[in-house]
């Protein structure tokens, strides 16, 4: 068991090459980062900076071309057991087995971990989702904002202490977002840690407390939310906006 002061998340040097016939595509360099437990971050960044890459890594679903990643100290790579026990990942896309109902698949997603008698818990999440009333639905009949809902609930269903938010809201409706984060918010006060990638700029400034910015596979940002705006009176997004611009080699004419 990890005590206080082991980082809920350790990233150290971590590189990602992907080899093909038509040659290499690097999507990150060197990327070091630390997140303590009971954390709130956001890992932020455009399109192809790596977010996804990196939370495949720390899933142990892809494996780092050099580096190393822990989740509460324990190896992503050796010890992928005991670190995948302590994650739950909301990926982006929406994976669902169509022959099972709501609660079913809850129930096979936490004998995956081997939880018996998880009901109370997996009751907790329908209500705080906004799903109780489609327990006994099939997956095959949900609306998209639906099947996504699920998905949070399968990341949670195990109680994991550190949980990684890829693209939660993207493409659902206000009502899922207000809950979703109501809830989030409720369990990080109880203690878990919280990684989100989000392109709403506007959530990652109310929620996270420290946000990193990712661009081209390499980390330009590293700070407090507060720091980082407080000589600022414009938007995470813009001052967002002004250091991708900042950082971009100059066009030659």
């Amino acid at each position: 068991m990890s005590d206080a002061n082991t980082p809920a998340v350790c990233v150290n040097q971590v590189s990602k090459i992907y080899r093909s016939a038509r040659g290499e595509v690097r999507a990150l360099t060197d990327v070091s980062l630390k997140i303590r437990q009971g954390e709130f971050v956001g890992l932020l960044g455009p399109n192809g900076a790596g977010k996804t890459t990196l939370i495949q890594i720390l899933s142990g679903l892809v494996r780092p071309s050099s580096g190393d990643v822990a989740i509460l100290g324990f190896d992503v790579s050796r010890e992928s057991v005991m670190a995948r026990r302590c994650l739950g990942v909301v990926p982006q896309e929406l994976v669902f087995d169509p022959f099972f109902t709501v609660r079913e698949t809850l129930q096979i997603q936490s004998g995956f971990f081997g939880i018996a008698r998880n009901d109370d818990w997996i009751d907790e999440l329908l209500h705080n989702l906004g799903l109780a009333d489609k327990a006994d639905a099939n997956m095959r009949a949900l609306s998209g904002g639906m099947k996504r809902r699920v998905l949070v609930a399968q990341a949670l269903v195990h109680r994991p202490p550190v949980i990684v938010l890829d693209e939660p809201t993207a493409g659902v409706d206000v009502e899922l977002r207000q809950s979703l984060w109501a809830f989030v918010r409720r369990l990080n006060r109880e203690g878990h840690t919280v990684m989100l990638t989000t392109h709403y700029l506007e959530e990652a400034e109310s929620l996270c407390e420290r946000v990193i910015l990712l661009k081209s596979g390499s980390i330009l940002a590293d700070q407090r939310t507060d720091e980082l705006l407080r000589h600022s009176e414009d938007s995470l997004e813009t001052v967002f906006l002004r250091m991708l611009r900042e950082s971009s080699p100059p066009q030659s004419a």
